[in-house]
């Protein structure tokens, strides 16, 4: 309970990898502020198993991409809670497709969702932690970030960005006492991985040297570290949990 009376924000907490991240900082004493962009009943189902462990949460819709809405979220979480500590930007969607079938509007909605999601949140979220001269912010990105993935030419870009965004920030910042770092998961199972055809998986199977697929809890735990006083001289670093498949 080190991280008692914290307060984070957790974009994309609804469900998969992001509602992971939201309960295990609960367990550690966190007040959550689940986002949602469209499935409120996803975000308050976080809620309630935040709350029946004993924890505090609220939920709050917010489109990452759209400026309002983050200011909208911001203003909310302080309203509710006074003060912000700890940011996860983790919200994010696919448009997978081929480079030469891929038409503008899905790069652009991956870019606006999992790239400029990213810049707007962290940002908002910048001035008071300069202010109070503290806060930890953790960028989730993606093996493909690092690798590179054939399909996912706007998904892979804009993960690889959010890799450069966190160092450059993470100098930005430095001086005022927050911190920086990204978490690169590799396959995880989710409701995104959890449609690709039993073949494809067992393909991407085989190139995991642990051998197995990764559960929403492993990207979690590292997460909750990174945020905690134990991860106080880390930032700028990209860590990836990925059973060892981009290695």
């Amino acid at each position: 309970m080190m991280l008692k009376d914290s307060v984070a924000i957790v974009t994309g907490s609804g469900r998969g990898i992001g509602r992971a991240i939201a309960l295990e900082l609960a367990t550690a004493g966190v007040k959550v502020v689940v986002n949602y962009a469209g499935r409120s009943d996803k975000a308050e189902e976080t809620v309630e198993l935040i709350r029946a462990a004993g924890g505090e949460a609220v939920a709050v819709q917010a489109d990452v991409s759209q400026q309002a809405d983050v200011d909208r979220l911001i203003r909310t979480t302080l309203e509710q809670f006074g003060k912000i500590d700890i940011l996860v930007n983790n919200a994010g969607i696919t448009r997978d497709t081929l480079l030469l079938r891929m038409k503008e509007a899905d790069w652009d909605a991956v870019m606006a969702t999992n790239l400029k999601g990213v810049f707007l949140c962290t940002k908002a979220v910048s001035k008071g932690m300069l202010k109070q001269r503290s806060g930890v912010i953790v960028n989730i990105s993606s093996v493909v970030g690092l690798s590179g993935n054939a399909g996912q030419a706007n998904y892979a870009a804009a993960k690889a960005g959010i890799i450069g965004f966190t160092k450059s920030v993470a100098k930005e910042f430095a001086s005022r006492g927050i911190r920086v770092n990204a978490v690169a998961p590799g396959y995880i199972l989710t409701d995104m991985t959890g449609t690709l055809p039993e073949g494809m998986q067992t393909d991407i199977l085989r190139g995991i040297p642990l051998g197995r697929i990764g559960r929403p809890e492993d990207v979690a735990c590292v997460v909750r570290f990174l945020v905690s006083p134990e991860a106080s001289y880390m930032t700028g670093q990209t860590l990836s949990v990925d059973g060892g498949m981009e290695m």
